[in-house]
């Protein structure tokens, strides 16, 4: 009789929109050796295509629509019941359109990851895109980063540049800077899933020695 195999880290992810690093996700967990299983989908947004895409991949999918609250903190309340009873080890944030409250966050501090479209600490909040063009920024990218209690604060893990030309547009930078968030989030998920990236304190440690700097994929490059 074989042994049992060992179970891979549980990943649910949270989406509010079309889902597309939600995607990644899914068609990276295909791969043979990713070392980890994505057991659901969670939406605020009743109608976002996320969930189409969780239908089609068999993920199991549910929902907390935000309107049905009187309070963030009550939506919060019901969004962590939800995630709970799922138990997962790691929970992405993948366009997930919501400022979650400290308890949330503290709830699952430590497993809590979020993809930033911009070069962090650079740009916080919305709208990077046009706000990197008006400053002329030569480059510009995508940060992913352990969620804390200050709004795209937390403390990053890796980074994704991309090239500023005079002829982009706020649309085109998002374009590009889209393209390495699917290249990015899958790999820091997998770095996740292996053991090799933990949050201690305020410090990412990356085979368990600090991480001074982020991990960087260049423009150039296709994977870190």
């Amino acid at each position: 009789m074989k042994a049992d195999q060992p179970t891979l880290p549980r990943i649910l992810v949270l989406a509010s929109g079309s889902g597309t690093n939600f995607q990644a996700l899914i068609d990276a967990s295909r791969e043979r050796d990713f070392p980890g299983q994505i057991i659901a989908l969670g939406c605020n947004q009743p109608k976002a295509f996320a969930l189409e895409r969780a239908a089609q991949a068999n993920v199991e999918t549910f929902v907390v629509n935000h309107k049905d609250f009187g309070s963030r903190d009550e939506f919060d309340a019901a969004l962590m019941a939800h995630i709970l009873r799922h138990n997962p080890d790691l929970i992405v944030l993948a366009g997930f359109m919501r400022i979650l409250t400290t308890d949330f966050v503290r709830a699952f501090r430590g497993k809590l990851v979020n993809i930033h479209p911009s070069m962090l600490p650079l740009y916080t909040g919305l709208n990077t895109h046009q706000r990197a063009l008006d400053a002329g920024d030569q480059t510009h990218g995508v940060s992913i980063h352990f969620v804390t209690e200050e709004l795209d604060g937390g403390p990053v893990i890796a980074q994704a540049e991309v090239a500023v030309t005079a002829e982009d547009t706020a649309q085109t930078l998002a374009e590009k800077v889209q393209k390495k968030e699917h290249l990015l989030y899958p790999i820091v998920v997998r770095w996740f899933c292996e053991g090799r990236i933990q949050l201690r304190h305020e410090q990412v440690l990356f085979d368990g020695e600090p991480l001074n700097a982020p991990m960087c994929l260049p423009d150039s490059q296709d994977a870190p």
